[in-house]
């Protein structure tokens, strides 16, 4: 026994970490796979041998056992039995269990570390695909016909219709391509159901975006009338849009009613939209009895803006005027959802919040909170200026009860612009007294109001010519709120109106500063830039005008004038063509086009537009003229009688156009009609030198004997004229001396009496009434001269003022 005690050495007594090499031999394995008898019992059933006695010597007795120094000795069970792995008889006992784990040393035995396998090199490539087999070909398909699908809807977005249904097309084919394959390779369960839905869904879409609606019905029952498809019910809701869109109401209301039952009440929003649409869909066919329960349901359920406003719409029509009350209110009660501004106001003087706020100030979430109060603001001001004049005795009271109501809902700021459309309302009725007591109650409020109150208050005495009281409530108006281009653009009329367009022009252009869309204020600067003769920068403002406003028939006159004075006719021209594309039965224009086709030496077209400017207004005297020397010229006398008879008929106290008339058909040949119409001529006029001469003329030419009597009238006539011719003469040499004695004496009376009842005649530059019309008439001369001549076109050349007051399209302001 004391053979197997060691007893450690000295100088290990005070050694902490000795004995960590001491271990029990059992577990030493490094010798297993040299042990014969290991092996042995671990290939055979050698191990299962019944085990040996005490007599017989243990087989550890020649393995010794290891201790820490090392050594050796033999191991013997408790029992007498040996250990595993023991040597007995010189023959091994085998190790049976680890045999059958699989676990080899050798394996192991001289390799390096190496859990991930690296060592054994690259992995073999993969197999190549089969692209010849069906499923491949399937799955190919398949992913084609959801690129077609994707392209379709992509087209479609970007506004191709066309593309978007040629590719929804393309995807229904190879779709169909795919389902006929799939039957035949596998069972029909396998057919991809959820992108057969996709690709119909997708081409009734886009057969409906591209108004092909009999199409898209059709497309749309394959898909409702197939039960494998379990939502497609709900595609009755744009069989429903369709139908409406063809104005068949019967069968629109029909399918939404239809869808609204394969609904579940669980999406609740999609429901009330199909009321909603159903609710229309009956004001559209006029029952609006039907309507009010929809929208009434709406309102009860999820009000909104649109419900309240089409109940208040239907009551209405029906003449309800205390349910409009009540939907009135309901509309104002519907919340809003959205955060006022006193959440964008910063509550201290921190950058960080600050900076947040200024962020979130005008994101695309504030852009839509302005867009949905907005919308709320039209709804609620549209439906108090349609109800007030019928929900009470007059408009004003019932104007009156619409603001109290809003004064108490969350909308307080559109009780003010309420009170506004009242006195535009009174202004409607030409009610301007009621209009001006109305916008005076503003003078005392907050300045926002009281600057839009005084901005109408300028425009209402600005139309009454009332220039002073015009101007002091512009001032007001612009002291108010310095910002506000309405203000400042009627400010800068008032200027305009008093002759200083200097300073017009710098309100106009304030009022560009604050707001650069204000199309009045660079109307306005244009004219301004004319009358300084600043011609260039007046055409850059009327440019940049039809930029915005491209259709605009004032925009488009002012720049071919501008071109016409800038002496360029082929643009203004241009310019005028691109006008009467606007207003192509405006009289003016076409005779403007008329006028400078005439002076460009273009005959036709002048003919052309002059004609068909007194087919819309034949009372134009210049075109009348124009046209009737036009025949003339072109020696058709027998036509230019009825330009010259309906200029008679327009002036018949003028007897130059009857005189015209009687000329035509002496130059046509018909003397007979000639004398007939000189001698109703001098009936009316007989004082007229002319109308005697031409009768003397053909009465000669006769042989009548009426000769005698219109000559002596025509002596008559030519002394009282050489009469009146002298004392017109001795008036004005007495007016002449009467000027140079007030020069040299300022007292004289005579010349003062002789000077004012020369004023009282009326001036060279002045036309002459009627009852000049014998000074003109006895001084005329035949219009048409002698037939060699040609006739002139025009009797004077008509000034650019001329053409200014004859224009619709005139310089008047735009005031706000």
């Amino acid at each position: 026994m004391m053979q197997n005690v060691h007893l450690a050495a000295e100088a290990d007594e005070d050694d902490l970490y000795s004995g960590y090499n001491d271990y029990n031999p059992t577990f030493d394995t490094e010798d297993l796979e040299n042990d014969v008898a290991f092996q042995q019992a671990a290939r055979t059933s050698h191990g299962r041998r019944p085990p040996v006695t005490a007599k017989i010597p243990g087989t550890s007795a020649s393995r010794p056992l290891a201790t820490g120094f090392g050594s050796k000795a033999t191991l013997t069970s408790s029992m007498g039995r040996p250990m595993t792995g023991a040597i007995q008889d010189g023959v091994a006992r085998p190790m049976t269990a680890v045999h059958a784990a699989g676990y080899t040393k050798a394996a192991m035995r001289g390799s390096s570390f190496d859990p991930l396998g690296q060592a054994r090199g690259p992995a073999p490539p993969l197999e190549m695909k089969n692209s010849d087999s069906s499923e491949e070909k399937i799955r190919q398909l398949e992913k084609k016909v959801n690129e077609l699908v994707e392209e379709s809807c992509i087209a479609n977005s970007c506004g191709d219709l066309k593309l978007a249904l040629e590719k929804a097309k393309e995807a229904g084919r190879k779709e169909r391509v795919l389902v006929r394959q799939r039957e035949q390779i596998a069972a029909p369960e396998n057919i991809n159901l959820d992108l057969t839905y996709s690709v119909l869904f997708n081409l009734a879409s886009q057969y409906a975006a591209n108004e092909m609606y009999a199409e898209a019905l059709n497309t749309y029952q394959v898909i409702v009338k197939n039960k494998m498809f379990s939502n497609g019910g709900r595609l009755k809701v744009n069989m429903g849009n369709i139908y409406l869109k063809q104005r068949n109401y019967a069968k629109a209301i029909k399918f939404y009613r239809m869808a609204l039952d394969q609904i579940p009440s669980v999406h609740k929003e999609m429901r009330i939209k199909i009321m909603q649409n159903i609710g229309v869909a009956f004001i559209k066919t006029g029952q609006y009895v039907d309507a009010i329960s929809s929208f009434e349901h709406i309102m009860s359920m999820s009000p909104n803006l649109k419900a309240g406003f089409n109940l208040i719409l239907c009551y209405f029509a029906i003449g309800n005027g205390e349910q409009m009350k009540k939907a009135f209110q309901k509309l104002i009660a519907v919340p809003l959802e959205v955060d006022y501004d006193d959440k964008y106001i910063s509550p201290n003087d921190d950058p960080h919040t600050n900076l947040l706020i200024e962020a979130i100030k005008n994101d695309s979430l504030r852009q839509i909170e302005r867009e949905r109060k907005s919308m709320a603001e039209e709804y609620i001001m549209t439906a108090a200026k349609l109800i007030a004049p019928v929900i009470e005795t007059s408009f004003a009271v019932g104007y009156d009860w619409c603001v109290e109501v809003v004064k108490a809902s969350n909308y307080v700021e559109l009780a003010n612009d309420l009170e506004i459309n009242k006195a535009t309302t009174y202004l409607r009725q030409q009610d301007f007294n009621q209009a001006l007591e109305t916008l005076k109650m503003f003078e005392k409020k907050d300045s926002r109001v009281k600057s839009a109150a005084a901005t109408n208050l300028s425009f209402l005495y600005y139309l009454e010519n009332e220039l002073g009281q015009a101007t002091n409530y512009a001032d007001l108006a612009v002291n108010s709120d310095r910002y506000n281009p309405a203000a400042l653009t009627n400010k800068g009329n008032t200027v305009f109106a008093n002759g200083d367009y200097e300073k017009a022009a710098e309100f106009y252009k304030e009022a560009l500063r604050n707001d650069s869309s204000c199309t009045e204020a660079l109307y306005n600067l244009g004219l301004t830039y004319k009358k300084l003769n600043r011609i260039d920068e007046a055409l850059d403002c009327f440019l940049k005008l039809h930029a915005i406003l491209r259709n605009s028939a004032q925009v488009l006159y002012q720049i071919a004038n501008i071109y016409e004075i800038m002496e360029d006719p082929n643009q203004a021209i241009e310019w005028l063509l691109q006008l009467i594309s606007v207003v192509p039965t405006d009289p003016h224009v076409l005779s403007k086009l008329g006028k400078l086709y005439d002076n460009e030496g273009d005959k036709s077209q002048a003919f052309h537009y002059y004609y068909e400017s007194y087919r819309y207004f034949p009372s134009n005297i210049e075109v009348i003229e124009w046209l009737g020397a036009y025949y003339i010229d072109t020696q058709f006398c027998e036509k230019a009688i009825e330009y010259f008879e309906r200029a008679a008929l327009i002036l018949p106290t003028q007897v130059k156009w009857q005189l015209m008339v009687a000329s035509c058909y002496r130059r046509s040949g018909n003397y007979q009609k000639a004398l007939e119409k000189y001698k109703v001529i001098h009936r009316k006029f007989p004082e007229n030198v002319e109308c005697l001469r031409f009768l003397v003329r053909l009465c000669t030419d006769m042989g009548l004997k009426e000769v005698q009597e219109y000559m002596t009238k025509l002596k008559k006539v030519e002394k009282l004229k050489e009469i009146r011719e002298q004392r017109i003469k001795s008036g004005r040499d007495g007016s002449a001396r009467s000027r140079r004695e007030g020069n040299a004496d300022s007292g004289g009376t005579k010349g003062e009496r002789l000077s004012a009842k020369l004023k009282a005649l009326p001036g060279t530059s002045e036309p002459y009434e009627s009852s000049g019309s014998k000074e003109i008439d006895a001084s005329y001369i035949d219009p048409l001269g002698p037939q060699a001549e040609r006739p002139k076109t025009a009797a004077r050349k008509r000034t650019e003022e001329d053409d200014f007051a004859d224009e619709e399209l005139g310089e008047d302001l735009l005031p706000e």
